[in-house]
């Protein structure tokens, strides 16, 4: 299996986000989104390890593979020193090219995040206004799409109507996750 692009482009990824474990919960367990984790918490060797694996997915023509996709998303994020460094416009062409491969709701509301964060709000809810309309509406409430990627500091509030009823996620991680997403839905709500 050396010489599956795959494979690596699964083992990149596993390490890369193996890396920001720490940096995932806050002391009381809530949630912390990417764009405020310490990220001199990131364990850096791990960071390392998924470069250079990913690095081999792609020597070995795999670089259009969903692991390898998914490995190129986060390595994004862990090749910066800052949030504010982050290379959005990469990453919503990567979310562009990952939806061909692995066409998902999911894929589809992160791409709506990266399109808002790299060409600013309106693009990204102009996404979460098509992904409610079309497939995946049933499965993905597009309030917690507006929320998790807007608002953003310096940029106009979200609109929308917020969240209908709660979810009681399996574990206390997603638990977490998903009360930072209503928190995040219900100001975008008392904003517009």
């Amino acid at each position: 299996m050396p010489g599956e692009p795959e494979v690596h482009g699964l083992l990149a990824l596993m390490e890369i986000q193996a890396s920001r474990l720490r940096a995932r919960t806050a002391p009381d367990g809530a949630f912390v989104p990417i764009t405020q984790q310490n990220r001199a918490t990131w364990d850096q060797l791990l960071i390392r390890r998924g470069l250079n694996a990913l690095a081999q997915a792609e020597a070995l023509g795999g670089a259009d593979g969903p692991y390898a996709l998914q490995a190129a998303l986060a390595a994004c994020h862990a090749r910066t020193r800052s949030s504010e460094d982050t290379d959005w416009p990469r990453i919503a062409g990567l979310y562009d090219r990952l939806r061909m491969v692995m066409p998902s709701p999911v894929v589809d509301l992160n791409r709506a995040v990266a399109y808002s964060m790299a060409f600013g709000p309106e693009a990204g809810l102009i996404l979460v206004d098509e992904l409610a309309e079309g497939r995946g509406a049933a499965q993905l409430r597009p309030p917690s799409g507006r929320a998790r990627g807007l608002p953003v500091p310096g940029r106009p509030p979200c609109r929308g109507k917020g969240p209908r009823s709660k979810p009681r996620p399996p574990s206390p991680a997603t638990r977490a996750s998903a009360n930072f997403l209503l928190e995040r839905a219900a100001a975008c709500v008392s904003h517009g």
